[in-house]
């Protein structure tokens, strides 16, 4: 009947040629307040009248324009004009077109979610009908150029693409469009068509003008799609400490790390810090270079030039990966290596302490992997050859004997595949073979070289794991000659020794992490779970493990004081190995009581040690443990059968590779006892071996509380800029020493003192980079104890004013999407060792059930409505705390997520309170930083933690009230995000 009744008043008006304001108040009297226009689809009816004759009537559309302007009518008008498609009537279409004027670049809607969806269909609508017109238009221009009348069509095609770049120009308006286009994607296509369609004829026409603002318009509507991962790159900047500090860290502690999380943690960095990619790849060489020359003499340099030359140019592979045109990442690491050539003194001192061309291996290396021309590599090398003839020589005799690291470990790369191969032989069938092969392992740094390529490789694993099968096949004796008796004690002790210096090498992860699927224990992995000493592992030295069975400990006992030497047919030596800890102690009290002399205990420990090392090694494990729990009167002996077994043995009467074996032992006993001999202040003279001695061993100064050693280390590197190994390793001691909350609170302290601009960004970049160590429990400490402590207790809030305010605000968001996007894969071996918090810690500090608003919400709740949290569904749609992870169903069992969730809830009451401060000015710089790093707040990022009410209250900060913003903080994946941003968007 409505419909009807508003036919009729509306030629009641015309009959009677009411004026638009007679006719306005008319229809308040005929229609009481209560139906809105739009539900009478008062648009549609004026312009169905408007537009019968063969121009439009003006009155009617005086009526419809008046509506317009005094907002009775939204802007669905829009839609039903669009059901006009006979554009050969000008007068009809250029009338149309005024009223589009009316409010296409200031289209606004205060209703509810739906009304701005229906805002933002309507909008796609009339972009497409806007289409169709210019394209029309621009068809009868070129007929009309072949007739010789060609001023109609021109006049008209120019009214609808100045309408086009008009509605298109604003923001607002584009953004809406965005939501429509998610919306309808069978409409966008459309648009696509026409689009291509416009192209085509506007193609053939003579008027530049024209077809520039059409190809600015089309230009504009492409944009849409992508207007959330436009970024502007740092272009001012050269030096980018996060990258340098990820490189360091991961070369000097995480060797053995897959490369996929590396590469992840770079390309994370890389989008937060907007860095351009020759300057990202430059940056990565810089730390590598940096890292060789600062490396420790031994194993700590092969490490890191096996990382260098091998690691790295995989990182980069995967990395081009990730860029997506293939020519323009090898383009740019051209750039970046042009960038390298000039840093002369740089490479120079690597080449000094390499004592070769390094950067020549390494462009031949990334040119193998396809990440260089050989073109460039040509020219690059052609550079630095020139370069090199100016460089300060070394005399040269000292370095004509030494070969260069670099080389030696790109050639011992394919030998750690074929040595895989020979260990994957039946050992049964020719263990002289095998032994020759793993002699050959044992001399000078072959063993070190094979073990850093293989690490470099990834292949360190499955390296570990032949040895552990080789080992156990040796346990397992068969009738067996004296020749065979000493091959299998060989076989035995090297695959031992191997595995030991392996684990303290490298972690004893990489011997651990590969379980094997048939449930069998081997004796290895047994043996170094429970009896050997590692850094932070206390053993406990009356621990079963070490009270084997008694008669086979009394036999041993036995056999090492009354023979002179072992035999070895048919000897069980893991079961000696077990048992010898129990010998020795036997030995040990037999010794301080007087029952043996020290010439029975020389005689002795010259006997365990004089075939097979390994037997020494499971000894001093034991004594290690044992010395711990004496008092210091009492550690004498112990110490000297120490000293007793740690030096080789002068003896013809020793089985094959003695010497090599010997080195790898001392090693080995080495890295065991530093813990002790540093604890009871005891000097043991190990033989120097030509190993290695301990690189950053005992790095904390003696009697300075470890607070000060934190602040001193920390200022020294926000003083020079960079990360250095040492530092690393220093932050490494502290964090385990203080804990994480202690480590992260102090440093964050650190940088809320900084007050100059460019020293707090500096602070963020090295902060981030140290966190590194153990971003997944400083990131819950950061986001769950000291943020909110910061943003809830009033005293603190003068602490986050800018700019250390900004600084942490960077900082905690980093932090969070570092280690939202890495939880989901694994923690790295570095971080396993760690203490982990119990997750039902995180439940209970908070809780987020629906009926139980944690505590820390309640107290912060600032309206009444907002802690009694709505519980009926129809209500719940829009509750204060529903959030885009609820409706992806996030497990909410993981701590991180609580913590975020919680984070974004206390983010949310910030904005709804009525008291402004610092605190609120936080929220404000914590947001502008989520977006600036965001690609787009879809299904994977942290925002889809934050409540969807948080949307309206953060539009009211003047600096987030744009639409881009709006986008990038909702979950447009959702038709409940998407009807978010269009209320947020339409209102701005």
């Amino acid at each position: 009947m409505k419909v009807v009744n508003l036919k009729q008043a509306i030629l009641q008006a015309w009959k009677e040629r009411w004026s638009d304001y007679q006719w306005a108040v008319n229809m308040k009297k005929f229609f009481p307040k209560g139906a809105t226009w739009d539900i009478l689809n008062l648009a549609e009816a004026l312009l169905e009248q408007a537009m019968i004759g063969p121009s439009p009537n003006p009155l009617i559309l005086s009526y419809l324009k008046y509506a317009i302007s005094s907002q009775v009518n939204s802007s669905t008008c829009s839609r039903q004009g669009l059901k006009f498609d006979d554009f050969s009537r000008d007068l009809c279409v250029q009338a149309l077109l005024d009223i589009m004027d009316m409010f296409c670049d200031r289209l606004s809607c205060h209703g509810k979610a739906e009304e701005c969806i229906g805002l933002c269909r309507a909008l796609l609508s009339a972009l497409h009908w806007l289409l169709r017109c210019t394209a029309a238009s621009a068809e009868r221009l070129r007929e009309g150029l072949e007739a010789g009348t060609p001023a109609a069509g021109e006049k008209q095609l120019a009214m609808c693409l100045q309408r086009l770049e008009k509605t298109l120009s604003s923001t607002k308006n584009r953004a809406l469009l965005h939501i429509a286009k998610l919306e309808e994607a069978s409409s966008w296509t459309a648009i696509e068509h026409c689009l291509l369609k416009l192209g085509e004829i506007l193609a053939n026409l003579s008027n530049p003008q024209l077809r520039s603002q059409a190809e600015q318009c089309g230009t504009l509507i492409r944009s849409i799609p992508t207007m959330l991962s436009v970024h502007s790159e740092q272009l001012h900047k050269t030096g980018f400490p996060t990258v340098h500090a990820v490189v360091l860290l991961e070369g000097t502690m995480n060797l053995t790390g897959e490369t996929q999380p590396l590469v992840e943690q770079l390309m994370m960095v890389k989008r937060m810090q907007h860095i351009p990619t020759p300057l990202f790849v430059l940056e990565i060489w810089k730390a590598c270079f940096v890292g060789l020359i600062e490396s420790p003499e031994g194993t700590g340099e092969l490490k890191w030039t096996a990382f260098t030359f091998l690691k790295i140019p995989q990182v980069l592979v995967k990395l081009k990966k990730y860029s997506h045109g293939d020519k323009d990442f090898t383009e740019d690491v051209n750039t970046a290596f042009e960038f390298l050539l000039k840093l002369t003194p740089l490479l120079d001192k690597a080449d000094q302490r390499c004592n070769c061309d390094c950067t020549n291996f390494l462009l031949q290396e990334c040119s193998k992997q396809g990440l260089l021309s050989e073109a460039s590599m040509n020219n690059l090398m052609a550079k630095r050859k020139a370069d090199r003839e100016h460089a300060p020589q070394l005399k040269s005799d000292e370095n004509a004997n030494i070969q260069p690291n670099p080389g030696l470990i790109l050639r011992a790369e394919p030998t750690v595949t074929n040595i895989l191969k020979t260990m994957d032989a039946d050992h049964s069938k020719s263990p002289e073979g095998l032994l020759g092969v793993l002699g050959h392992m044992l001399s000078g740094k072959s063993l070190d070289l094979l073990l850093a390529a293989a690490a470099a490789t990834g292949k360190l694993k499955s390296f570990a794991r032949k040895f552990i099968n080789l080992n156990e096949f040796t346990t397992h004796r068969s009738e067996e000659s004296t020749k065979a008796a000493s091959v299998r004690a060989l076989l035995f002790d090297i695959s031992f020794l191997m595995l030991c210096h392996v684990a303290q090498t490298y972690g004893s992860e990489v011997i651990l992490s590969e379980s094997n699927t048939g449930g069998e224990v081997f004796f290895f992995e047994t043996w170094m779970q429970t009896c050997m000493p590692e850094e932070g592992k206390i053993l406990n030295p009356d621990h079963p493990c070490f009270r084997p069975d008694s008669t086979k400990v009394e036999s041993l006992v036995a056999l090492l004081n009354n023979s002179s030497e072992i035999k070895l047919v048919q000897m069980k030596w893991h079961e000696a190995c077990l048992n010898i800890s129990a010998a020795i102690l036997e030995i040990l009290n037999a010794w301080e009581n007087g029952v043996l002399a020290f010439e029975s205990i020389q005689k002795i420990t010259d006997s365990i040690k004089g075939k097979v090392c390994s037997l020494a090694v499971c000894a001093v494990a034991w004594l290690v443990a044992h010395v711990r729990m004496l008092g210091l009167d009492e550690r004498e002996k112990s110490l000297q059968m120490i000293r007793q077994l740690a030096g080789p043995l002068y003896s013809e009467n020793t089985l094959q590779f003695y010497n090599e074996r010997v080195v790898i032992m001392s090693s080995i006993l080495e890295h065991m006892c530093a813990d002790v001999l540093q604890q009871t202040a005891t000097q043991i003279k190990f033989p120097s071996t030509g190993m290695d001695t301990m690189p950053y061993w005992n790095l904390l100064p003696p009697k300075r509380p470890i607070k000060e050693v934190l602040t001193d280390i920390f200022a020294k590197v926000l003083e020079k800029g960079w990360v250095d190994s040492r530092s690393i390793h220093i932050f490494d001691t502290l964090l385990h020493m203080g804990g994480v909350y202690w480590f992260c609170n102090n440093l964050i302290k650190e940088l809320l003192k900084e007050t100059r601009k460019e020293y707090t960004l500096r602070a963020v970049e090295l902060l981030y980079s140290i966190f590194c160590l153990d971003m997944q429990q400083v990131t819950l400490v950061l986001l769950g104890h000291i943020l909110p402590g910061l943003l809830t207790d009033s005293s603190k809030w003068h602490s986050l004013m800018d700019p250390p305010g900004t600084a942490l605000a960077k900082l905690a968001v980093w932090c969070a999407l570092s280690s939202y996007s890495s939880h989901k894969g694994q923690a790295s071996s570095r971080q396993k060792k760690r203490h982990r918090e119990d997750i039902e810690d995180y439940i209970s500090l908070f809780p987020l059930d629906d009926m139980q608003p944690s505590k820390l919400m309640r107290l912060l709740s600032s309206n009444e409505e907002d802690a009694n949290i709505l519980s009926s569904p129809t209500d719940r749609s829009m509750s204060s705390s529903l959030s885009a992870s609820q409706l992806h169903t996030v497990n909410m069992r993981d701590p991180l997520n609580r913590v975020l969730a919680n984070l974004f809830l206390l983010i949310s009451s910030i904005l709804g309170s009525r008291t402004a401060g610092p605190h609120t000015q936080f929220v404000q710089w914590f947001m502008e930083e989520c977006v600036d790093c965001l690609e787009q707040g879809g299904r994977g990022s942290i925002l889809q933690f934050m409540p969807f009410t948080t949307v309206s209250e953060l539009v009211k900060v003047s600096a987030m009230s744009s639409p881009k913003v709006v986008l990038a903080i909702t979950d447009l994946s959702l038709p409940l995000g998407r009807q978010v941003a269009a209320k947020a968007i339409a209102a701005l």
